[in-house]
């Protein structure tokens, strides 16, 4: 091997956020990027930084999150699983790995995502073994008037009136892929797919288009709301602990057999 030769790899994790400050790495805030770093160094025996694909906020959940980062060896096939199980084993009970992937030397986990799945979970019944993981909503909502007014997403690309103001991104463009409200037993799910996510997005949407759901705006009133690009004009942000992200989609020739 040459000196100075490294390897990149992903990792497929999920976990439960609800005792963390979101993904990034925060001075004297408890983070999912800290304890990953602390247990990908452990196990590899360097020192890592690892680079997640997105920055879920406090209290949000993955069910699928990708990482990346080098190392100064190859990782053999028959040891990923020897791996696996002592990143595991390392990790506390709210945070899983179950993959690693190698992949070509520039692969970035965020930048080269192609597309973000999230989900919203909302309680229609007071149920005390699902509280940590969807918001109880009581009364009347017309699924209906929300799945119209998730098909408004589609006419816009400028989504400003869902973003935190003060960002570094360059950009508050995002192309929506798909947007749909269902019933599920006792709950109410909100499924968005884009290729990218402004911060707090997903949960700005979601409050917005219950309000509409309730009767509390309109159709005129949410593309009012979209085009004014004021985020003070949208809806409230729903709690983080109904907010999952679920699925991360890259372009195949990112991976390496």
């Amino acid at each position: 091997m040459e000196t100075g030769t490294t390897y990149r790899y992903f990792i497929r994790l999920a976990y439960n956020g609800g005792r963390y400050h979101g993904w990034q790495m925060q001075d004297n805030a408890l983070t999912v990027q800290a304890v990953v770093n602390d247990a990908v160094s452990k196990i590899f025996g360097q020192q890592i930084n690892v680079t997640g694909c997105g920055r879920t906020d406090a209290g949000v959940h993955a069910r699928e999150f990708f990482i990346h980062f080098d190392i100064a060896y190859i990782i053999q096939k028959q040891d990923k699983e020897t791996y696996l199980k002592k990143l595991n084993g390392y990790l506390p009970k709210n945070i899983s790995m179950s993959e690693i992937i190698p992949v070509t030397e520039n692969a970035h986990a965020r930048f080269d995502a192609a597309s973000r799945t999230y989900q919203y979970f909302i309680s229609r019944k007071k149920d005390p073994f699902n509280q940590d993981f969807s918001w109880f909503v009581y009364g009347d909502i017309d699924v209906d008037k929300l799945n119209e007014a998730a098909n408004i997403l589609f006419g816009y690309s400028d989504f400003t009136s869902f973003s935190k103001t003060n960002t570094d991104t360059i950009t508050n463009n995002c192309k929506i892929k798909f947007a749909h409200w269902e019933e599920k037993d006792n709950m109410l799910v909100f499924t968005i797919t884009a290729d990218r996510f402004l911060r707090n997005m997903v949960r700005a949407i979601v409050g917005t288009l219950l309000d509409v759901g309730r009767g509390k705006n309109d159709l005129a009133g949410l593309r009012k709301i979209i085009e004014s690009k004021n985020r003070s004009n949208a809806g409230y942000s729903v709690p983080a602990k109904g907010l999952f992200l679920t699925k991360v989609e890259y372009p195949k020739s990112l991976f390496l057999k």
